[in-house]
């Protein structure tokens, strides 16, 4: 068989938004993270930051440590969405689905993410569209939950001053960090008061309110698109009505397993070669970056992370000042390739096996 008659037999149906998902894709935003990655080592890196590095016992505790909570993050996940399927999905399903989801999250921008194909995967997986329409709304709306509510807490108790202190020298850019936090936040807020409006209270009504907003001119192209995000709120809806109180506390506790496990591993990451002057505020600040995030156009938020980690971090590092930028991108990279490039090689694995799987003609 000809190679393009062998691509053909796995392509997903013609309009279907896994068409837009290439394994080349995977490639911006290494190049992306890659070009910034090399302007900040130009620009900050000092070698004597070697020179604080000591390997011990406590660089191998740390390291460890570190692994535990990457897996803590991909653990919270599977726990959440079997509890989100009542339990239907297996933990090798649950598996495969979340490295697919993060993934396609990884090589689309941020504001994008996996979800707009997730309700695919759930569905391929023995779910029935409604259940996994309702998963995917209830995935995304216990996500947002989790910012709106961590961000308000974690500002009184760090106080705003200390959580935006921006390093010295950080410039115009730098500064408006801050607003892209805020902006992100409050984008944040109103998708979640609309989100428990349209699954709670009224779907219907939601369903309503975005077909007449997207019958604006300027917003016609996204008709369809909006069109399926009114069905899928709707069929959620009568979904979620059947739960208790048990499945709302089992789904929360490993919301907040999964998005604390992803921040810990910059504060284990840290303490392996050097200290961390608040583990607290280091926390927080890394919470506040994901909410920048929303924001960033390129896929999975590459060259940004870790331009914002370097440069809204480095003051929580305890080593002399002239060497925090130095010390705070050599951590900035080590934290992309631990929770940023491996999901890319495991879609890349994963992804053409369940393409030809699910798509291969006869199926």
């Amino acid at each position: 068989m000809r190679s393009s008659e062998k691509s053909a037999r796995v392509r997903p149906p013609q309009g279907s938004p896994l068409g837009k998902i290439r394994l080349s894709n995977a490639l911006y935003p290494v190049l992306i993270g890659l070009a910034v990655v090399a302007y900040m080592f130009y620009r900050d890196f000092d070698p004597a930051v070697f020179r604080d590095i000591r390997v011990t016992g406590w660089t191998v505790f740390w390291l460890a440590v570190a692994v535990l909570f990457i897996m803590g993050r991909d653990a919270g996940y599977m726990i959440r969405i079997r509890v989100l399927s009542g339990g239907h999905l297996s933990w090798r399903q649950a598996f495969r689905i979340i490295m697919l989801w993060e993934f396609t999250s990884a090589i689309t921008p941020s504001a994008v993410g996996g979800t707009s194909v997730a309700v695919i995967y759930v569905h391929k997986e023995g779910i029935s569209v409604g259940r996994s329409s309702a998963i995917v709304m209830l995935t995304s709306f216990l996500d947002e939950v989790y910012f709106i509510v961590m961000f308000p807490l974690l500002m009184a108790v760090v106080g705003f001053d200390n959580l935006f202190d921006i390093v010295a020298g950080g410039g115009v850019v730098t500064k408006g960090l801050v607003t892209f936090a805020l902006v992100g936040y409050f984008l944040k807020f109103g998708y979640v008061l609309l989100l428990s409006y349209g699954l709670f209270f009224n779907p219907q009504g939601l369903k309503w309110l975005l077909m007449r907003i997207f019958r604006l001119r300027w917003l016609r192209r996204w008709y369809r698109a909006a069109y399926h995000v009114g069905e899928d709120i709707v069929l959620s809806s009568y979904e979620i009505r059947r739960y208790g109180f048990r499945f709302w506390l089992k789904s929360g506790l490993a919301t907040f397993l999964s998005w604390s496990s992803r921040y810990l591993v910059a504060n284990a990451l840290v303490m392996a070669f050097f200290s961390v002057s608040d583990q607290f505020l280091l926390f927080a600040r890394q919470l506040v970056m994901w909410i920048m995030m929303l924001v960033m156009p390129t896929p999975g938020g590459s060259g940004f992370a870790e331009y914002v980690f370097t440069n809204y971090c480095s003051d929580l590092i305890a080593v002399p000042a002239a060497l925090q930028l130095g010390a705070a991108t050599l951590i900035a990279v080590l934290w992309r390739l631990v929770t940023y490039y491996p999901y890319l090689v495991a879609g890349a694995i994963i992804f053409p096996r369940w393409l030809k799987r699910n798509f291969s003609k006869g199926k």
